[in-house]
Formats: C-alpha cells, sequence, structure tokens
C-alpha cells in the first residue's frame, strides 16, 4: 500500500507538476511568434496615415483662409469700384449743371454790349424824328456801326479779306458765276455778302459773284 501510495503521490506529483507547467506553455503559444513586430508595423502604418490627414487639414486650413482674404480683397475691390462710379456720375452730373450754367449765362457779358448799340439806335432814331440834319443822323449811325465792329473784334470776329481777288471755296461761297475771256482761273468779281472768321475757324463764307474761264 505504501508503494501504491507512493506511486499516487508520485503521479499527483507528476501531475501537478504538469500542470503548473501548462500554463507557461500555453502562454507561450498563445504568443504567436512575431506578433510584437505586427504590432509596431501596424502602429507604423498608422502613423503616416495620420499626418497625411494632419497634412490634409493643414492645407485646407490654408486654402481656407486664402479664400477668405480672396473673398476679402473682392468686397473691398467691389466696394472701390462702386465708389469711384459714384464719384463719376457725381461729376458727370456736377459738369452737366456748369454746362448749363455756362451755356445759359455765357453770352451775358456780348448782350450787354448789344444793349449799348441798342441804345445808341433809339437815341438816332429820336434824333430822325426830331427832324436833324442828315449828317447828325449819319455821325449817330456810323458811331453804332463802329460799336457794333468793336465787339465783334473783342469777340475775335474778323472779316475774310479777298487777295487778288483769288476764289477760295473754302471761304467763299458762289452765288453767281459768269464766263470771262479776260480770267484763267476763277475769280470774285463782286462781294455781295461779307464772310467772317472767328479767330482761325470760318464763322460765315462770303457769299460772291464769281467769273470763271470761258470753256473751249
Amino acid at each position: 500500500m505504501n508503494t501504491k501510495d507512493g506511486d499516487k503521490n508520485n503521479e499527483e506529483i507528476e501531475y501537478i507538476g504538469g500542470t503548473q507547467e501548462a500554463p507557461e506553455k500555453i502562454e507561450k503559444k498563445e504568443e504567436p511568434a512575431g506578433q510584437p513586430a505586427v504590432v509596431e508595423a501596424a502602429k507604423e502604418g498608422h502613423k503616416p496615415e495620420s499626418e497625411e490627414i494632419r497634412n490634409l487639414k493643414s492645407k485646407l486650413k490654408k486654402r481656407d483662409a486664402e479664400i477668405k482674404q480672396l473673398k476679402k480683397e473682392k468686397e473691398e475691390f467691389r466696394d472701390q469700384y462702386l465708389r469711384k462710379l459714384a464719384e463719376i456720375e457725381n461729376l458727370k452730373k456736377r459738369l452737366e449743371r456748369e454746362k448749363a450754367d455756362y451755356l445759359q449765362y455765357a453770352t451775358n457779358e456780348l448782350l450787354l454790349e448789344l444793349l449799348g448799340v441798342l441804345d445808341n439806335f433809339e437815341r438816332a432814331l429820336s434824333v430822325a424824328e426830331q427832324g436833324a440834319d442828315g449828317k447828325t443822323f449819319r455821325e449817330g449811325i456810323e458811331l453804332i456801326y463802329r460799336m457794333y465792329q468793336n465787339i465783334l473784334f473783342k469777340k475775335g470776329v474778323r472779316p475774310i479779306e479777298i487777295k487778288d481777288k483769288a476764289f477760295d471755296p473754302n471761304l467763299h461761297h458762289a452765288m453767281a458765276t459768269e464766263e470771262s475771256d479776260q480770267v484763267k482761273d476763277p475769280e470774285v468779281a463782286e462781294v455781295l455778302q461779307k464772310g467772317y472768321m472767328i479767330h482761325d475757324r470760318l464763322l460765315r463764307p462770303s457769299l460772291v459773284k464769281v467769273l470763271m474761264p470761258r470753256k473751249g
């Protein structure tokens, strides 16, 4: 019996010993070879992905900032454009008002001078009614004529002078023509109505009768 008991004890010791070593073996079997490397690889594979996302987020933030800046600049340009447009419109209206005022009142000075001529006409007519002699009346008319000439002279108006009777279609308007053997080129035979220049521009052409070379 002792032997059996001793055998049982030995078996129990071996079983117990086996049970004590089993967990260690099981634990080693549950940890497959290379698992830490897989975990590290998984971690290492996850890091670049998160960095890429962070980079993308950073780029998106920069792009959003650029868009906001562009929108701000767009609004500033739009505001400046509308301000300039309003300024131009106001300037246009002001110029139109000034032009209208100028056209309405620019002739005031001339009209005042013409009123002086009108006054002298009335005086001359009054002298004629009183039975003054023809000489006094003529002197009054000549005075008015000179006043009128002076007014035109001050405004830059000059009569067109016909030099050497040469006909100039730019300055003369032929009201009548006559063929003549006495001329080789068209000539002014008679001034029917004076023409005038204002400074260096034609104000009114001279109305003339023209002698034309005979044909044939």
